[in-house]
C-alpha cells in the first residue's frame, strides 16, 4: 500500500536513538533542550516546549493564554478534532468559522464570530500551506484577541522566506510518524512571550518546580506531558534531513501538478510563489459531479494499493460535538469536505509510485464522471 504520508527512517535515527537508549537519562535530559534550541533556531522563536503530542501543547497554548469557563475560541471545522478539543478541555466553548477554498480558515468569518467572550483565535495552516496570518493579525489586535497557529501540518513551511513558529503568539508543531519529522509521537509548543513559555513547562511537568535539593513545589495543575529524551534524539536527527524531506515532497507535488494541469474532474491547491509549504498533504477537490462518487473511489484507490485519505470531516459533525452545539453547516466547510482527497506525498515514494497513482485515479474519474449523477 502506498499510504498517502509516513515517516523516513534511516540509519542515522537508529544510531541516534539507540545511543539515547545507552545514556543515563532516558527522560528530563539534556536532549530535549537541545532539541527544543534546534527548533528555535529553525524558526527564529525565542522559546520551545517539546511535549508529548501537539494535543498536549494545545492544551497548554490554552492554559497558558488563559482560557477558561465561559470564553470563547475561534478556529476551524477543517483540522483534525485535538484543535477544538483542547479548548473544551479549558472549559472554553468553541465557534467554528467557515473556510477558503484552500481548506485554510477565511478571515471574514472570524470576524463575524467575534464577541466579549471570545478570547483566541485558533488558525490551522492546512496540509502545511500557512495562512494569512497579517489578515488574521490585523483582526486580533483590533479585538485584543491571542492567535494560536496550530501548524502541526507546517514544520519548514515560510511566508516570504519567514519561518511558521514565529508569527503568531503561540505556534504548535506535531511530530506524528506521518508529519514532516517524527519523534514516534510528539509536539512543541513555540513563542516569544518568555511567561507563555514558563506556564507552558510547568502545565508539562504536574506544574512542579524545585526549590533547593530534594524540595519541590507544585504552584498550578499540570499533567505529565513531557518528551522523552529518545524521542528528542530522533526529532534532532530529523530535523537535520527537513529540508530534504520538504524538497523530495514538492518533486512529487510537481509532478502531480503538471499531471493535473488539464484535469476535467479535479483541482489542485496552489502554493503561491512567495509560500513555501512543508506539503503534509497533498489534496485534490474533485469537481462537484463526483462528490457523490467519492467514497467509491476511495474504496477503488484502496483496493489497488492507493492508500488515499480524506481531511477533515468537519468536527462540528461528531456526535460529541453535536450534542453540545446542534447541527451546524458551513458551506465552504462542507463543500470542501465532499471535494477533497489526499493523495500519497512522502520522501519515501518514487516517480513510479506517483505516476501509478495518476494513471489509476484518472481512469477511475473517467469512469465514474461517466457513470455518475451526483444531485
Amino acid at each position: 500500500m502506498i499510504v498517502y504520508s509516513r515517516q523516513k527512517i534511516d540509519n542515522s535515527d537508529i544510531d541516534a536513538v539507540v545511543e539515547a537508549l545507552k545514556s543515563d537519562m532516558l527522560t528530563c535530559g539534556e536532549r530535549v533542550v537541545e532539541f527544543e534550541e534546534a527548533l528555535c533556531k529553525l524558526t527564529g522563536a525565542k522559546f520551545a516546549v517539546a511535549m508529548n503530542s501537539a494535543t498536549s501543547a494545545l492544551h497548554a497554548a490554552y492554559i497558558a493564554l488563559g482560557v477558561c469557563k465561559n470564553d470563547e475560541i475561534i478556529t476551524t471545522p477543517i483540522t483534525f478534532a485535538a484543535t477544538a478539543n483542547a479548548a473544551i478541555m479549558c472549559g472554553a466553548n468553541v465557534k467554528f468559522a467557515d473556510v477558503l477554498s484552500n481548506g485554510n480558515i477565511d478571515p471574514n468569518s472570524i470576524k463575524n464570530l467575534i464577541n466579549k467572550q471570545t478570547k483566541v483565535i485558533t488558525a490551522v495552516d492546512f496540509g502545511g500551506l500557512p495562512v494569512n496570518m497579517d489578515e488574521i493579525k490585523n483582526i486580533s489586535k483590533e479585538h485584543g484577541i491571542k492567535i494560536i497557529d496550530d501548524a502541526s501540518h507546517a514544520l519548514g513551511s515560510s511566508i516570504n522566506g519567514k519561518m511558521i513558529g514565529n508569527l503568531a503568539d503561540i505556534t504548535i508543531f506535531s511530530f506524528h510518524a506521518i508529519k514532516p519529522i517524527t519523534t514516534f509521537e510528539g509536539g512543541a509548543l513555540l513563542t516569544n512571550d518568555e511567561d507563555i513559555a514558563k506556564s507552558a513547562r510547568l502545565t508539562r511537568s504536574h506544574g512542579m518546580v524545585k526549590k533547593q535539593a530534594w524540595n519541590m513545589d507544585m504552584i498550578s495543575m499540570g499533567y505529565n506531558y513531557r518528551l522523552s529524551d529518545v524521542a528528542c534524539a530522533l526529532g534532532l536527527s530529523q530535523l537535520k534531513r527537513l529540508d530534504e524531506f520538504i524538497s523530495r515532497r514538492d518533486e512529487i507535488a510537481a509532478i502531480y501538478e503538471d499531471a493535473f494541469s488539464d484535469s476535467k474532474h479535479l483541482k489542485t491547491i496552489k502554493i503561491p510563489s512567495h509560500i513555501r509549504s512543508a506539503r503534509h498533504l497533498y489534496p485534490v477537490l474533485l469537481n462537484s459531479n463526483l462528490w457523490c462518487a467519492k467514497e467509491d473511489i476511495f474504496n477503488e484507490l484502496h483496493s489497488r494499493g492507493i492508500g488515499v485519505q480524506v481531511h477533515y470531516k468537519p468536527t462540528y459533525q461528531f456526535s460529541f460535538y453535536k450534542k453540545l452545539y446542534g447541527e451546524q453547516f458551513l458551506s465552504g466547510a462542507e463543500d470542501f469536505y465532499r471535494a477533497e482527497l489526499s493523495l500519497p506525498c512522502h520522501q519515501m515514494m518514487s516517480d513510479d509510485d506517483v505516476r501509478f497513482i495518476i494513471s489509476n485515479l484518472n481512469e477511475l474519474l473517467d469512469k465514474y464522471a461517466l457513470a455518475t449523477i451526483c444531485s
